[in-house]
């Protein structure tokens, strides 16, 4: 009885050692603890504990793997007494491994923080941080655990008929395609069709502080082609938020005229190609080919048009613009992104085809002129309007793209053909008389020579959006390479796998920074690039700064709000 008693604890700890691995604890410590370091945007307790717990569980898996694939090849396993001790010791390494960065933890956080101006972490971060950790790791091991069950039965079934090392290829291959299908048929479908849900029921909200417009000049009045239930929640807000003559009349000063702006949001017409046509026609109600400018406009995600780019663009040019937009999605950016890109490079096509179009049938002598649009994923779909085949005589003036996605095929190539001396966050063309990058305040100048089309991209050499890659996961991004931007931390590292999960936590969060960084575009920096692009008259030195401290103060005053 006395030596049961000494063997049962025996093989309760040698089975725990069989079903735990030592490789994986030290690897997913080691996947965790680069997850800690600095990437593009700071993170609170929240989402960095949940991104520790997924490197974490991700490092274990990759062990997992490998160790799946050495018992395959029928090599020996560390086991018994050894085995056990073999895993205390991994434990422990695991253990300092992760104390030793959570530690350090709170250091790089406000090292990015400091750099964008936020305010520093909590001093109990990395208890909050290593707290989240855990729960999210263990969630992911014991569903990785039910997996590694289903297709070890599976396997089991497989090697009835076939012999054993077919079995366990197999067995793998099938088990992940079933999971696979699992996870995307039922578990991305349902939080896709969740968050559809969510945002159409958002976008239908109408706020009782916003009345519908009574001026026949605006969208949505009742002189208007469109409803203004039928403007989408980001419609309406673009179209209450149209500056009045007076109001650029007080910083601008001169002869001023009211902003022209017309919208279709997604229920106004069944089909991209009908909004597009119903917003021509509201442009034409309303008088906007008779403006001096022009600007097809492409709104992200959820319909929304960013007012730092169309106030300061309105108030450059005294109010003598006109816009045009369309929605085509009710979804954020980076969702809509994941699941229908087609969706929004589907309305750009339409709506510039359709504004090009009726401003070809103008005499040329009274054409505005056309200038183009977008933000984040409106940038997106603005470039894959173009067919410079079809407008080579007669071209679009130029465009302002904002925080282009990584996606845009057009940004891709620019960027990869850039003068090699520059940096991949602040490109520049060796033959920039049509292209120009900038962040706001490098890259433009006023000596610069320009052809006869001009287009500038703006983007913060912090923007996730625009310089997540999905091969970061093993391959070092050339963004990465000094020298980096001003709001990149100098303790920002590679990692093989980490860095992906980083950037893709980074896209999630973008928004959550100060203005002037992530994915989140200060008024003041739209200024240098709309004057490049569109050559506004009739501005000296004291006017421009005039202009620029009102909009300081503007997105001061959006900061405290």
């Amino acid at each position: 009885m006395t030596r049961q008693r000494r063997i049962l604890p025996e093989r309760i700890l040698f089975g725990i050692a069989g079903n735990v691995s030592g490789v994986g604890l030290v690897l997913g410590a080691l996947f965790m603890a680069a997850s800690l370091t600095p990437s593009l945007i700071p993170r609170g307790e929240g989402v960095q504990g949940a991104l520790a717990g997924v490197c974490f569980a991700a490092g274990y898996g990759v062990a997992v793997l490998l160790r799946w694939i050495w018992v395959t090849l029928d090599l020996p396993l560390i086991e018994g007494r050894r085995g056990w001790w073999l895993l205390c010791a991994s434990a422990a390494i695991a253990a300092l491994i992760v104390g030793w960065f959570l530690w350090r933890a709170t250091g790089w956080q406000n090292g990015i923080r400091a750099a964008m101006g936020m305010e520093l972490a909590p001093p109990g971060l990395p208890l909050m941080i290593g707290a989240m950790a855990l729960v999210v790791a263990a969630v992911i091991l014991i569903l990785g655990k039910l997996a590694a069950l289903f297709v070890r039965r599976l396997i089991a079934r497989i090697a009835r008929v076939v012999p054993r090392r077919a079995a366990h290829l197999l067995g793998l291959i099938i088990g992940a395609v079933l999971l696979w299908s699992l996870a995307n048929g039922v578990l991305f479908s349902g939080f896709i069709r969740t968050a559809d849900t969510s945002a159409r029921a958002l976008d239908a909200v109408i706020p009782p502080d916003i009345q519908p417009p009574t001026d026949p000049l605006r969208t949505g009045s009742p002189a208007s082609l469109i409803a203004w239930e039928d403007l989408g929640r980001e419609g309406r807000n673009h179209i209450a938020t149209t500056p009045t003559a007076e109001a650029i009349a007080a910083v601008t000063g001169g002869r001023t005229m009211q902003p022209l702006r017309a919208y279709v949001g997604l229920n106004a017409a069944n089909t991209a190609e009908d909004r597009a046509a119903l917003a021509v026609a509201e442009l034409d109600r309303i008088g906007g080919f008779g403006r001096s400018i022009l600007v097809v406009a492409m709104p992200t995600g959820t319909g929304w048009l960013d007012p730092a780019a169309m106030l300061t663009l309105e108030y450059l040019h005294r109010g003598d613009v006109a816009t045009v937009a369309i929605q085509y999605s009710y979804l954020q950016s980076w969702i809509s992104l994941l699941v229908e890109p087609e969706y929004s490079a589907e309305a750009g096509r339409a709506l510039f085809n359709a504004v090009y179009r009726r401003w070809l049938t103008l005499p040329e002598e009274e054409r505005p002129r056309l200038y183009l649009y977008g933000l984040s994923l409106g940038a997106y779909s603005s470039q894959q309007s173009l067919r410079l085949s079809e407008m080579i005589d007669q071209p679009f003036a130029g465009a302002l793209w904002v925080g282009p996605p990584f996606v845009s095929p057009l940004w891709q190539t620019l960027v990869r053909e850039r003068d090699p001396a520059s940096p991949e966050w602040l490109p520049r063309m060796e033959q920039g008389q049509t292209v120009r990058f900038t962040d706001g305040q490098q890259g433009l100048s006023a000596r610069d020579v320009w052809g006869g089309i001009r287009i500038v991209y703006l983007q913060y050499a912090s923007d996730p959006i625009v310089f997540f890659d999905p091969r970061s996961a093993w391959h070092r991004p050339d963004w990465m390479e000094p020298p980096r931007g001003p709001d990149v931390s100098p303790d920002l590292r590679w990692y093989p796998i980490v860095s992906f999960l980083q950037l893709a936590f980074d896209m999630a969060v973008s928004l959550h920074v100060p203005m002037g960084h992530g994915h989140l575009y200060a008024y003041t920096d739209h200024i240098e690039p709309w004057l490049a692009v569109t050559q506004p008259p009739g501005w000296d030195a004291a006017g421009l700064d005039r202009l620029r401290q009102h909009f300081r103060d503007m997105q001061a005053q959006v900061g405290v709000d």
